[in-house]
């Protein structure tokens, strides 16, 4: 016999695809499970519900399997309180810490439930007394970790939720307009709509973009989001700004056919300038830079995240050249986030989906289905995505968005 334990799942579990991978998570994860009872709901709207016992060779791999599956929304049917370890080194976890989701999170601790501050994946959780006596507890990337802090292991005293479920399917299109404008025009409408309940709400909009924002000609239009007020905080690599600023001081189509062989030379020479300056704020406080994306930004008065990477020229002053520093910067500035939008990016999308909380609305535009699909499928609470031309979207976006904007 090995160690078993049993958990329950609620939702909409058969249209979601949800119970099927959790089966499979089981299977995966070396374990073997029983559907002790199913309780399918009557309507559409109706949630399911499944309570399950599951069984691992040892506590440890079933510890490790309770941790897969609460990324699915499931719950242990019986609790204890948390098991508290305290950390032996600087930037190091224990074994067989909690690893965190993204959802909703609460721990149980001398028999009362502790909301987890920010949640955020992929991350520990610490517990601190306060002055008054009483537990705080929120989560903890990697190397943030000071040894002696006491720190949540294994699944026991776990208990996540999932958010209500958003109905509003996924739309996919093509600038040569192969598929009907129709659904485009929908799913543009619907990311309007969360838009507007986010600022409306007071919460800020989080744009994560790419290089092939600038390469597709879709700054003006991004620049007339955030002249209105659409753009709260843009996270980007260097590359971003540098594409931009190339564009904004050599023309936009410097990166034409002609010369481009040797196109390279502009964006280095335009990061110089930059460089010079001593910033991008500074620049555009000079008159050097007089338009774009960058631009918009800082006369708007909206943040900006920029981290380099290997490749980079220059990089710009702001980009953070610490991978760790850049992400802590990006972590500060998601909190209380209220929508997040992802355009022509795989790798930084990827990074601050991992950051947000799944109660935060995500949407990810990309010509790339498997960016799309990667990027959306969040497990017990999907962003939205559609595959389509970005500078299109945004041209869409705008005209919904922004009274005066008119096609560029």
């Amino acid at each position: 016999m090995g160690a078993r334990e049993t958990v329950e799942i609620t939702g909409h579990l058969m249209d979601s695809g949800i119970l099927s991978r959790v089966l499979d998570d089981i299977r995966e994860y070396g374990g073997d499970y029983v559907i002790e009872e199913f309780d399918v709901g009557h309507d559409a709207h109706d949630p399911s519900c499944a309570r399950l016992t599951v069984e691992a060779p040892d506590d440890d791999s079933l510890q490790r399997l309770l941790m897969r599956l609460q990324t699915r929304g499931v719950n242990q049917v019986l609790h204890g309180d948390a098991t508290l370890v305290a950390a032996a080194h600087d930037g190091v976890l224990p074994d067989g810490f909690y690893a965190t989701t993204s959802l909703p999170t609460r721990v149980r601790l001398d028999g009362r439930w502790h909301d987890v501050e920010a949640p955020e994946m992929d991350c520990g959780l610490v517990v601190e007394t306060t002055p008054y006596g009483d537990h705080r507890v929120r989560t903890i990337p990697m190397p943030d970790v000071v040894r002696g802090m006491r720190v949540v292991t294994g699944a026991t005293g776990i208990q996540v939720s999932v958010p209500g479920r958003r109905v509003a399917p996924s739309a996919s299109g093509s600038a040569e307009g192969d598929v009907p404008d129709r659904p485009q025009a929908i799913f543009v409408r619907q990311v309007a709509d969360g838009m507007r309940e986010a600022r409306s709400d007071g919460k800020p909009l989080i744009w994560v973009a790419g290089p092939g924002v600038v390469h597709a000609g879709a700054v003006p239009a991004l620049v007339a989001l955030v002249r209105d007020g659409w753009v709260d905080v843009l996270f980007a690599g260097n590359a971003v700004a540098a594409h931009d600023v190339e564009a904004a001081l050599h023309g936009p189509g410097i990166r034409g056919v002609r010369g481009y062989e040797h196109g390279h030379e502009h964006r280095v020479r335009a990061v110089n300038t930059i460089r010079k300056a001593g910033s991008i704020a500074q620049a555009v406080r000079d008159g050097v830079l007089t338009s774009g994306l960058m631009h918009a930004l800082v006369t708007h008065d909206k943040r900006f995240v920029l981290v380099a990477s290997v490749r980079d020229d220059g990089p710009m002053p702001e980009a953070y050249t610490d991978v760790v520093e850049g992400q802590r910067a990006m972590r500060a500035e998601v909190r209380g986030a209220g929508h997040c939008m992802m355009l022509a990016t795989r790798l930084l999308a990827s990074a601050t989906g991992s950051l947000l909380p799944a109660t935060v609305p995500l949407v990810c535009v990309d010509s790339d289905p498997a960016t799309v699909s990667r990027l959306t499928d969040r497990g017990a609470n999907p962003g939205r995505g559609i595959v389509t031309d970005v500078a299109l979207f945004l041209e869409q976006l705008a005209l919904e968005l922004v009274p005066d904007y008119r096609w560029a």
